[in-house]
């Protein structure tokens, strides 16, 4: 079925004469990169998740955010990339309506559990490593509990639309669905807005407050590593990089894609090709793919069990000897 069929925005996705966006090749070009993204998304994230089932070691409650995320990212690649691949080799979005609707609900509600769970590191290391509260120890309620709130949050702002304040419609070239931007009916409208701001620039603003504080922390730990603990202190250093590098890496890959949004918000009469509003699309598509690679390639705790796992039980012979590691700061932190 055409996307005219079903879909108020339609001809935002079509043509003067009702022609696609793109031409055919165009549609497989897009298609290939989904997959190319999708296929090691699923792979990764499925590895993280499972090497953790496996080994009692990963499951320390710093770990537990870094497999709520390898959770949510695959939920995206299963929905939202596979869903992604199949439409866009057709040239259309094919699954009608309701399709539509569950595609656009389960992509957001992962990816928004997604950035909670960023922001959910990035505090839970700056308590970590700052200690504003004092020597308190992270235990594994207060793991379970951000974990919960990531979920809890991402439902409540998602659910909406599923009862008409919102909707979910096509976004780039008209073969995903999202919430829509374009409308400039009253209730869509203050949907998307509240949507930034309780989903986006909040958690935003809160990893902005917790890279700060803990980038401070740092440079303070750094002049103290000769005299007090350098070992320890460079174990600390090392993980906070990690995490560092994993809110930068989300922030590229969803800042686009929340700009663009926002522009056709409030500059409603902006012209944008579809191509060019499916770009950000992608890319914060793409972020179920860093994640993984941070957490398999860059943590030598993970790296133990997953390399050889997706090696098919294979040891590596060398180890990376700039590898980051959490195994120290786990054990100082939370029980066994």
């Amino acid at each position: 079925m055409k996307p005219s069929a079903f879909y108020l925005n339609a001809s935002l996705y079509l043509g003067p004469q009702g022609e696609p966006p793109l031409p055919r090749s165009g549609f497989i070009a897009l298609s290939v990169i989904m997959a190319l993204l999708t296929g090691p998304a699923i792979v990764l994230n499925a590895t993280v998740i499972i090497v953790s089932l496996m080994h009692k070691q990963l499951r320390q409650p710093l770990n537990y955010a870094l497999v709520n995320m390898a959770v949510a990212d695959l939920g995206t690649a299963m929905t939202g990339g596979l869903l992604s691949v199949v439409n866009n080799a057709q040239g259309y979005f094919s699954l009608g309506r309701t399709g539509c609707v569950l595609e656009g609900f389960a992509v957001s509600l992962c990816g928004i559990a997604s950035l909670c769970t960023v922001a959910l590191i990035a505090v839970e290391r700056m308590f970590v490593i700052c200690k504003p509260l004092g020597q308190m120890q992270f235990q594994k309620q207060h793991a379970l509990g951000g974990i919960a709130l990531a979920w809890l949050w991402s439902l409540t702002w998602n659910l909406p639309p599923l009862f008409g304040w919102g909707r979910y419609e096509l976004e780039g070239v008209g073969t995903s669905c999202a919430p829509d931007w374009h409308s400039r009916e009253p209730q869509n409208v203050s949907y998307v807005l509240a949507y930034f701001t309780v989903c986006f620039a909040a958690p935003f603003v809160i990893i902005l407050v917790s890279y700060s504080k803990l980038m401070w922390t740092l440079h303070k730990v750094t002049k103290m590593a000769c005299m007090e603990g350098g070992a320890v202190a460079k174990s600390e250093m090392t993980v906070a990089y990690m995490v560092i590098l994993m809110v930068v890496t989300f922030l590229i890959s969803w800042l686009p894609y929340a700009g663009l949004s926002m522009l056709v918000v409030l500059s409603p009469d902006v012209k944008i090709h579809p191509l060019v509003g499916t770009v950000p699309v992608y890319l914060a598509k793409s972020s179920t793919v860093y994640n993984p690679i941070i957490y398999i390639y860059l943590n030598k705790q993970f790296r133990k069990y997953a390399v050889p796992f997706l090696l098919c039980g294979r040891e590596l012979e060398m180890e990376d000897e700039l590898s980051m590691t959490t195994v120290e700061t786990s054990n100082r932190v939370s029980p066994a």
